[in-house]
């Protein structure tokens, strides 16, 4: 049985109006940009509307061959704002042009980026019917110029009581850091500062106490010995984390075999905790798969995808910025079914619908 029929026998539904929002929807933030994308959303229930709080990639258009143009963020009086920088190629022989998403320094594996030539802030689209959203035509968060120069990325929500928590991937010249803000209508967001320090990124927060603690999927990167895999950490108060395990690591072979990171954040069953998570193979080829936990000990792994749950098939998934990824930041569960919203391609949202019964079924529990 190929991975395709499987999709197809468990039930997996992509939404027939894929993608929701591409980046023709997208306002640019400044006149001289240029939407890259928009993917990788957090999604929550707020009232009455389905929210999807997603990344905005900008760039800035070059006028000239030689000249590469990309934004930052700089601030003054209290105030981000996006500033241009402009650099002649031919009179930088030492950097590396080669990747559309990076400047890079050196090659051969021991380059380091010097810039992004995209910039990501978040921008939030609402919905009443969960498939036809209205999207901000401005920033809805716009990064500060100290632990985000370089941008927001990747957002996740996670309602706790009254309260939204979005973690989302702080980037700058210091790494990749994870960061939170809190909000309790998606109009004001107070910014609670870094959690998890360069590079650890695709932090899931559960959405409830688990025993005497808070718990966190996250996902650092580490150079020369390991790589990148999923760790569970604790928390008392959501700020302060510890209590950091290994929790699953990468595969020699097959499509789990480059890194595999949080996905979305966990959802409660009555058979524990439901994770989509995401891993890519060693070509960048990036697939959704599910966990199911231990109600009561997270660490407990109780079923686990041996196929992907979801892969690149569509046109809209193989081609684009970055081809040949479905990658999830959000997940709605509501009346047995559950809504996985996800970034296509680098530069689309889209949403695949899928039963709690089949979920179960592709996981080999009844």
């Amino acid at each position: 049985m190929n991975n395709k029929t499987m999709v197809q026998e468990i039930g997996i539904k992509r939404c027939t109006h894929n993608p929701l929002l591409k980046t023709e929807d997208v306002t640019p933030s400044c006149e001289n940009f240029v939407v890259k994308g928009i993917f990788n959303c957090g999604a929550a229930k707020y009232k009455d509307e389905y929210v999807l709080l997603c990344r905005v990639a900008e760039a800035v258009e070059s006028k000239a061959e030689d000249e590469i143009c990309f934004p930052i963020v700089e601030e003054k009086d209290h105030e981000s704002f996006f500033r241009t920088i402009t650099i002649k190629k031919s009179e930088h022989p030492q950097l590396c042009f080669d990747d559309a998403r990076t400047i890079t320094k050196g090659r051969d594996g021991n380059s380091s980026v010097v810039y992004l030539t995209t910039l990501s802030h978040l921008r939030l689209a609402r919905s009443k019917d969960g498939i036809h959203f209205a999207l901000d035509d401005k920033p809805t968060i716009m990064p500060n110029a100290n632990e985000e120069s370089w941008g927001m990325e990747d957002p996740r929500i996670t309602q706790i009581g009254e309260v939204y928590y979005i973690n989302y991937t702080a980037v700058s010249p210091n790494g990749a850091a994870t960061a939170l803000i809190t909000t309790k209508d998606f109009e004001k967001f107070e910014r609670k500062g870094i959690l998890f320090l360069p590079e650890n990124k695709d932090v899931a927060i559960f959405p409830e106490k688990v025993g005497e603690d808070y718990y966190a999927f996250n996902r650092p990167v580490p150079k020369g010995i390991g790589t990148p895999d999923i760790w569970l950490s604790k928390s008392p108060d959501m700020i302060h984390w510890g209590g950091h395990k290994h929790f699953y690591g990468v595969s020699e072979e097959g499509w789990e075999n480059g890194r595999i990171g949080g996905g979305a954040p966990p959802v409660k069953t009555e058979k524990g905790w439901l994770k989509i998570y995401h891993a890519a193979d060693r070509n960048n080829r990036y697939c959704l798969g599910a966990f199911l936990l231990d109600g009561k000990n997270p660490e407990k792994i109780l079923a686990k995808s041996q196929q992907p749950l979801l892969e690149p098939e569509m046109d809209y998934e193989v081609n684009g910025f970055f081809g040949q990824v479905v990658f999830t930041c959000g997940c709605i569960y509501e009346a047995g079914n559950l809504k996985i919203y996800y970034g296509a391609a680098d530069d689309s949202i889209c949403m695949a619908e899928i039963s709690l019964t089949d979920i179960y079924r592709h996981l080999g529990i009844r």
